[in-house]
Parts: C-alpha cells; sequence; structure tokens
C-alpha cells in the first residue's frame, strides 16, 4: 500500500468518525429554531462563502507561495467550521445554541459549494464539480445524516453509542496526528520557509477578527461562537477533497497535512482569548 493509499483511509476514518459523531450530538429542532434567524444565515453563508474564499484567495495573491501551496489554501479556504467547534466554544464562554446551527449549515454548504467554487477559484484544476462533491458526499455529508436520523428516531440509541464514536473519533483524530508526525515529517519539514502555515495562520487570524469585530448585532458570546465557527477549518472536508486529485503533489499534501495540527494550536488561542474578553465585559457589567 503507498503511502497515498494510507492517507486516503486514514484520512476517511477520521472524516467518518468526527461527522458521525456530530450528527449524534446535534438536537436537530434546537438546530432549526436557531436557522431560522435570517441573520445567522445571512453571517454564517456571508464569513463562510464570500469573505472566507475572497480571503484565501487574496493570500495567494499576497505571499510568494508555490502554486500547490496556494491550491491548498484555497481548498482551506473552501472549508468551514472544525468538528470540534463545540469544544471551541465552551472554552471560549460562547453560545453552544449558536454553534449548533452555524454547523450542519456549513457541513452541506460545504458539500454543495466547495465543488462548485473550487474550480472556479482554482486556476487550471482539471477535476469536475462532481469528482470533487463525490467524497464529500459520501464520507462527509452522509454520516451527519445518519448520526441525525439516529438521534431524531432513535434517541435512547444515539445517547448510548454516542459515548462510543466519540471516542472512536478521538482516535481517529490521534492516528491522522500520527499519520502526519510520523509518516510525512519530510514532507512538513518541506514547508517550512514557504510561508504554507504564514498562509494558514493569516487566514485564520483575519478571518477571526473581521467576523468577531463585526458582529452587525450578535452579542459577545455569538460573537465569539461566530468567529470561531467561520475560522476554524472541517480537516475532513478539506482532507476528502484533496484525495479526490488524481495525483498529490506532495506539496498540496503538505498543506492538507498541516490543516490538521498547525490550526488546532490558534484556534485554542483564539477560544482563550474571547473567553478572556468575555470574563473582562461579565467584570465591567458587575461593576
Amino acid at each position: 500500500m503507498s503511502s497515498q493509499d494510507a492517507f486516503g483511509l486514514v484520512a476517511l476514518f477520521y472524516a467518518v468518525a468526527n461527522l458521525g459523531s456530530m450528527g449524534l450530538e446535534l438536537d436537530l429542532r434546537e438546530t432549526l429554531k436557531s436557522l431560522r434567524s435570517l441573520r445567522v444565515l445571512s453571517l454564517t453563508l456571508g464569513w463562510c462563502w464570500v469573505v472566507g474564499p475572497a480571503l484565501a484567495v487574496l493570500l495567494t495573491r499576497i505571499l510568494p507561495m508555490a502554486e500547490p501551496y496556494a491550491v491548498g489554501l484555497i481548498i482551506f479556504g473552501l472549508a468551514p467550521t472544525a468538528p470540534m467547534l463545540p469544544i471551541l466554544i465552551r472554552k471560549a464562554r460562547g453560545d453552544i445554541s449558536l454553534g449548533a446551527a452555524i454547523m450542519p449549515l456549513a457541513v452541506v454548504s460545504t458539500v454543495i459549494l466547495m465543488p462548485l467554487m473550487a474550480p472556479l477559484l482554482i486556476p487550471g484544476l482539471t477535476l469536475s464539480s462532481w469528482d470533487i462533491g463525490k467524497p464529500l458526499l459520501l464520507t462527509v455529508l452522509l454520516p451527519l445524516v445518519i448520526g441525525v436520523v439516529i438521534k431524531v428516531y432513535a434517541a435512547r440509541v444515539a445517547d448510548r453509542i454516542f459515548p462510543w464514536v466519540k471516542k472512536i473519533a478521538g482516535i481517529s483524530t490521534l492516528l491522522l496526528l500520527g499519520f502526519v508526525v510520523l509518516v510525512n515529517w519530510r514532507v512538513l519539514l518541506s514547508t517550512l520557509g514557504s510561508l504554507a502555515i504564514a498562509g494558514q495562520v493569516l487566514f485564520i487570524l483575519v478571518l477571526a477578527f473581521v467576523a468577531y469585530t463585526f458582529g452587525f448585532g450578535l452579542n459577545q458570546a455569538q460573537r465569539g461562537t461566530m468567529a470561531l465557527a467561520v475560522c476554524s477549518r472541517n480537516g475532513s472536508a478539506m482532507l476528502m477533497a484533496v484525495t479526490a486529485f488524481p495525483v498529490i503533489d506532495p506539496k498540496l499534501m503538505a498543506m492538507a497535512l498541516l490543516a490538521v495540527p498547525v490550526p488546532v494550536a490558534v484556534w485554542f488561542f483564539l477560544a482563550r482569548f474571547f473567553a478572556s474578553r468575555a470574563e473582562t465585559l461579565s467584570q465591567e457589567g458587575a461593576a
């Protein structure tokens, strides 16, 4: 088995486990209730699918990086909202109900819009929308839908299996990180000095700052939640999109692999920052 085949299997395990876990955890009624807000819909779609992709393309124009890294950064910009968002929201003292509305919206919109936008934004891309969309349907949307269906129609079963699925998701994440570090360390080292890491970090920080600053009527907890949702990335979706390439350039693989460990540190930094802002505002209100 080649390293590319192994990468595809580990990425598949990671995607199915994490998205299935997300579906089992969602409260569909609360999610639909939150999605009735035109503000939530417009802000989520605007930040994720207008500002985010535009920022990714802008960074590829500003930063002198090799073309495969630039392609990876654009795909990075087309995969909003990490499955671990609930953990980040809790650490940020954010609005869990808002996060529950954004997560399924982001997943569904990714499956629809990433295949449509990637050929438009990536010059010379030979993959069709279906080439990119098929793995997203099967490994990102389908596990989420199955999890939600079990939660709605067999809530007791969902509650019983959720801890196990969550553990499997955690194991899959560790396996993927192990694959990244142990198997592909040479590929990762090759990114040093390439601005690949800088591109991902700048994308996250700029998008989080803009979404948090321009809350358009959201309170502090909601602004922190929105910022984390739109700046965090769905590594499962990005990995599945990259594995759709018939031949994966090592630099593109490196960009996909970096999208797993590197952004996590930035997301937790932002979550702590938003939590400190919430504590400061709470103290000022009490005074």
